[in-house]
């Protein structure tokens, strides 16, 4: 087997991994991650006052939705699943009081948070329409 060969092969193999777990092939794990990466990006062009206060908090609480997704996935009953995408939506609330307190503060402007508002709500409707399908 050539270098080519045995690269490609190991490309097949990391794609099959990569999805290797049920959480994986949600849609709304995916919503969280893309979540996730408008979070970091926005923490960027707060000041630095706030690196290790506003910012640390907005994207702990963004991290912890798509965690708390995978988490509750896990082979366990609905109900227990249920009860993780419920700490799921509520990290996300975490994110939209973290996204108020910016506005407030006038760290962004309104228009700068439209988009991640937006890329949210998205992501709160598909958390808790996924929770009603598990009752």
């Amino acid at each position: 087997m050539g270098r080519d060969e045995r690269r490609a092969n190991s490309k097949d193999e990391v794609e099959r991994t990569e999805q290797e777990y049920k959480f994986q092939r949600l849609r709304v794990y995916h919503l969280a991650l893309d979540y996730i990466d408008a979070i970091y990006e926005l923490g960027k062009s707060l000041p630095e006052s706030e690196r290790y206060n506003l910012r640390s908090q907005l994207e702990r609480a963004a991290t912890s939705i798509a965690l708390n997704i995978a988490e509750g996935s896990t082979g366990q009953s609905d109900a227990e699943q249920g009860r993780f995408l419920g700490l799921a939506a509520r990290s996300f609330l975490e994110t939209v009081a973290c996204l108020d307190i910016i506005s407030r503060r006038g760290y962004v402007e309104a228009n700068g948070l439209r988009a991640v508002r937006t890329q949210g709500r998205d992501l709160f409707v598909r958390l808790q329409a996924f929770r009603r399908t598990l009752r």
